[in-house]
């Protein structure tokens, strides 16, 4: 039987061009489980934000949310995974400062280029650093702590995970900005080097919220002042930094959800949107609160213009600090 006129022009149509769909299934999204990569291992910020994030975008779009931790490299491994994945939504990063910012201009040869493989979704939460000492050190200020490193140069020692984290980059802009000499004593990771100084092997660590708010919950440690720009609402009697004298000394990084270049606009406002609420509910805050977060909320362009910012003040302090890998 021939065809009718219209029926064949329709073939002819859907035959030239396979991809064109109707506007419903342009738009649908997410049509499968979203897989959301971490390049880090469990229990580190970016697999906390994955986590209390990953829940609520699930239950918000009816697809369940993996979390696919992928550590290793500095957060290379999981962030090529994600460079390479198809840009439709359905593959997605949570993304710490350090990965995107720091490690670039530590390992200039990755397999993916940060400033063009990946799109920012939305910048989640600041995650802030806090200065503190064993319980059982006789130094009670930043004054102290200063002085004691004056009176015996090159004999108080510092913890770190690692070189070029934000433990040792903050701990660096204090010995620049007070020109003492310390040495830094780098660890296999945050927790070990927090076990550290609960332990006595180092004198004191500019560590993350998270990681320090159980020893100091339990007074294991005592926290002396913070990095942050401004006083952390979890620690609100605990000073800055800038307020004891060192404005250059401000140091905050964040946790954000990123998703491979090239995904439709569409998904991303979707994303954005589903995420924005998520972090506005109530239990969602006081999971981040709990650790020592604070939720960002920043838009879509100044999710951006922040990941810029950063990425060029951390080349500058790298640089000027002659940072290298371990």
């Amino acid at each position: 039987m021939t065809p009718k006129p219209l029926a064949t022009a329709a073939i002819m149509a859907l035959s030239a061009c396979p991809f064109c769909l109707s506007g419903k299934e342009l738009t649908a999204y997410p049509v499968r489980p979203i897989r959301l990569i971490v390049p880090t291992t469990p229990g580190g910020p970016p697999d906390i934000i994955a986590r209390v994030i990953g829940e609520k975008i699930g239950e918000a779009f009816g697809q369940p949310v993996i979390v696919d931790n992928r550590p290793g490299a500095s957060g290379a491994i999981g962030l090529e995974m994600l460079a390479r994945a198809p840009a439709d939504g359905h593959t997605l990063g949570a993304v710490g400062m350090p990965f995107v910012a720091i490690t670039p201009h530590l390992l200039p040869r990755l397999p993916y280029d940060t400033a063009k493989d990946f799109t920012p979704i939305t910048l989640v939460a600041w995650n802030y650093n806090i200065l503190a000492v064993p319980s059982t050190s006789p130094v009670t200020s930043v004054a102290q702590l200063i002085a004691t490193a004056r009176a015996k140069p090159g004999v108080m020692r510092y913890s770190s995970g690692g070189n070029g984290t934000p433990a040792h980059l903050t701990s660096e802009l204090l010995k620049r900005e007070t020109a003492i000499d310390i040495m830094h004593v780098p660890y296999k990771g945050a927790a070990a080097a927090v076990t550290a100084v609960v332990a006595g092997e180092a004198d004191f660590i500019v560590g993350a919220t998270g990681a320090l708010t159980p020893h100091l919950s339990t007074g294991r440690l005592r926290a002396l002042a913070t990095s942050a720009p401004n006083r952390i609402r979890a620690y609100p009697d605990l000073p800055t930094l800038a307020e004891l004298g060192y404005p250059k000394v401000v140091f905050r990084d964040w946790q954000a959800i990123f998703a491979p270049a090239g995904t439709p606009a569409h998904v991303i406002d979707r994303l954005h949107l589903a995420i924005t609420k998520a972090t506005a509910e109530r239990s969602s805050r006081q999971r981040l609160d709990a650790l020592g977060m604070e939720i960002a909320g920043l838009g879509l362009k100044e999710t951006a213009a922040q990941v810029r910012a950063d990425v060029n003040q951390m080349r500058r302090l790298v640089h000027e600090m002659k940072i290298r890998f371990d």
